[in-house]
């Protein structure tokens, strides 16, 4: 397929500039991906939604103030760095804004001892930088939250980009599908029997670089740091056998248990089409590993039974990948329908449940 295909037309203003208060009286959109019939509701809907059973998966990644105003140490010029990845204590993958910032290029950072050396040049902006010492103390003194490109207005409180069961520091964007649930939320999910189980996944590189190829197929997909432990694992298992629906919160949700999916098989995550001999639902194994899982229309899902997510950017591999779930037809209508209801797109606007 074409990256043509996954194109759809927004203006600006369907872009939701702030998220709205409470987090859980966002807009959901109900799509049945058999039918491609629509439904309208509120987020907190999803209590009646979900059966007892069912097993909700949250990413518990938290990201971290990675955007960071840097200097050219030899000529005082401005750059910026956006770090993506952690590499070693001191080594960090990363994009770099600014000119001629290659390799042996030092880096300084106003009203702070600590200096960051380009020791690798990667494709387009990417850079690998060895800072002088760990960067933890600048990023809470220095580091901004780093909101997408289509964000233009100043977030009161850091927080609202954080899910409220994040857990582990490593992201460089938040999975905002889990950014709609209130703890009431989920203690009222629990109440109705409703299980949790978490997963981590590290957003990197891909939400900010778009797809540049036309054939999807040829796209790659940047590696990202992943895992499920055993006991959650358990409990998606268990769940299954019982009966009960298998839902991730978010793309990123997805990716981690599909990828568990096919390791499950002894299948590669980059090549998911060499496990295709797989019986239809494979039992998830614990991992923690880099995966490069790219799901794209035509994919066998192993895992998932039901998504939640947010309304995706044209052309963007989380367009392709929901598109792969529900049908490209089914989720292309679905948001000339929410177009036409007023929904707010991207990280902060509102939801869309697949089932």
């Amino acid at each position: 397929m074409k990256l043509t295909d996954f194109d759809y037309d927004l203006p600006e203003n369907f872009i939701a500039q702030h998220p709205v208060e409470p987090r859980d009286s966002s807009r959901l959109m109900v799509l049945d991906r058999d039918t491609g019939a629509i439904e309208h509701h509120i987020f907190t809907d999803m209590v009646e939604m979900l059966n007892p059973g069912d097993v909700l998966v949250l990413n518990n990644t938290r990201v971290i103030p990675a955007r960071l105003q840097a200097i050219k140490q030899d000529s005082g010029g401005k750059a910026e760095v956006l770090l993506l990845r952690q590499l070693t204590d001191t080594n960090w993958l990363v994009i770099v804004g600014g000119k001629n910032i290659t390799d042996g290029r030092t880096l300084s950072f106003e009203g702070s001892h600590i200096t960051a050396t380009v020791i690798e040049t990667r494709d387009g902006p990417q850079r690998v930088l060895e800072f002088s010492a760990p960067v933890g103390d600048l990023l809470q003194e220095q580091g901004k939250m780093p909101l997408p490109p289509y964000i233009h207005e100043r977030l009161e409180d850091d927080e609202r980009y954080q899910t409220v069961y994040n857990r582990i520091e490593g992201s460089a964007a938040a999975p905002t599908a889990g950014l709609h649930f209130t703890p009431d939320l989920l203690i009222a999910l629990r109440d109705k029997g409703v299980q949790l189980a978490y997963c981590t996944l590290h957003v990197g590189l891909d939400t900010f670089q778009p797809v540049k190829v036309n054939d999807i197929e040829e796209h790659h997909i940047h590696s990202e740091y992943a895992t499920l432990d055993a006991t959650n694992a358990k409990i998606i298992n268990d769940a299954k056998l019982a009966g009960g629906r298998i839902i991730a919160v978010g793309t990123t949700s997805a990716r981690t248990l599909e990828t568990a999916g096919i390791l499950s098989a002894g299948g590669d995550p980059a090549n998911p089409a060499a496990s295709e001999n797989m019986c239809p639902w494979r039992p998830v194994i614990a991992f923690e590993q880099d995966t490069r899982l790219f799901i794209y229309p035509g994919y066998r899902w192993r895992v998932l039974d039901g998504l939640i997510t947010n309304f995706h950017l044209p052309k963007s591999t989380l367009l392709i990948m929901i598109s792969a779930f529900a049908g490209r037809d089914n989720v292309l209508g679905a948001y000339e329908t929410a177009k036409e209801e007023g929904y707010r797109f991207f990280s902060f606007g509102d939801a869309m449940f697949i089932r």
